[in-house]
Order: C-alpha cells, then structure tokens, then sequence
C-alpha cells in the first residue's frame, strides 16, 4: 500500500507559480512511475505529466508544456510539480498517482493505470 498526500495549492493570479509536492509513505517509492492529473469542475481528469521511477525520462502534457515540470526526490520520498506562468485554465484539482514499474503496456497518461492516488489539492488562478 502507498499512501499519497498532496500540499502547495492554493490561490494565486496569472502568470503566476506554485510548486506542488506529493509526499508518499508505504512501500518503495522508487519501484513507482509518479504522475500528475488535473481535474476543472464539469470536465474530465486531464493528464498532466509523468516522471519515471529514476528521474530519468518525464512526459508532459502539451497543455502545460514549456511551463509545468516535474522533478522527484526518491531520498525524501517526494514528487514535485512546478507551474511557471500560471493561466485561468489552469483552475482545477490537483491529483498526484503512483503507477508500479516493471509491467508491459503500461499506458501513463490514462488514470486507469495508476494504482495508487491522492486526495488532491485546489490549485485556482484568478485572471
């Protein structure tokens, strides 16, 4: 079992940043794909990014491309969101989710492959 807890939302205006965490406890944090959706009121859960279980390879959404990253600190247990430049649209419910590795024909920008999530974090940007 992993237990996933999202912090750093909140309300902040455009152009602005904020920095996400999603601070994970249960077991080894570095066998685990880490990945970030957002979900608006009234709209589908959008795929926002994933970073592999080593750091090495992450995978953005084209939505947030050039201004959202993704980093982790498996010592600390840690994945980060980071959001430059912050637009309107952007207004939603943060969820980080765990997805373990080593399984074939895993599909990371679909929820459904994820098996761990956590309760989520508002981010609201005012115009």
């Amino acid at each position: 079992q992993v237990h996933l807890v999202e912090s750093g939302g909140g309300l902040v205006q455009a152009g602005g940043s904020l920095r996400l965490s999603c601070a994970a406890s249960g077991r080894t944090f570095s066998s685990y794909y880490m990945g970030w959706f957002r979900q608006a009121p009234g709209k589908e859960r959008e795929f926002v990014g994933v970073i592999s279980w080593s750091g090495g390879a992450i995978s953005v959404a084209d939505s947030v491309k050039g201004r959202f990253t993704i980093s982790r600190d498996n010592a600390k247990n840690t994945a980060f969101l980071r959001m430059n430049s912050l637009k309107p649209e952007d207004t939603a419910v943060y969820y980080c989710a765990a997805a373990l590795r080593g399984r074939s024909g895993l599909n990371l920008n679909q929820g459904v492959d994820y098996d761990y999530w956590g309760q989520g974090t508002q981010v609201t940007v005012s115009s």
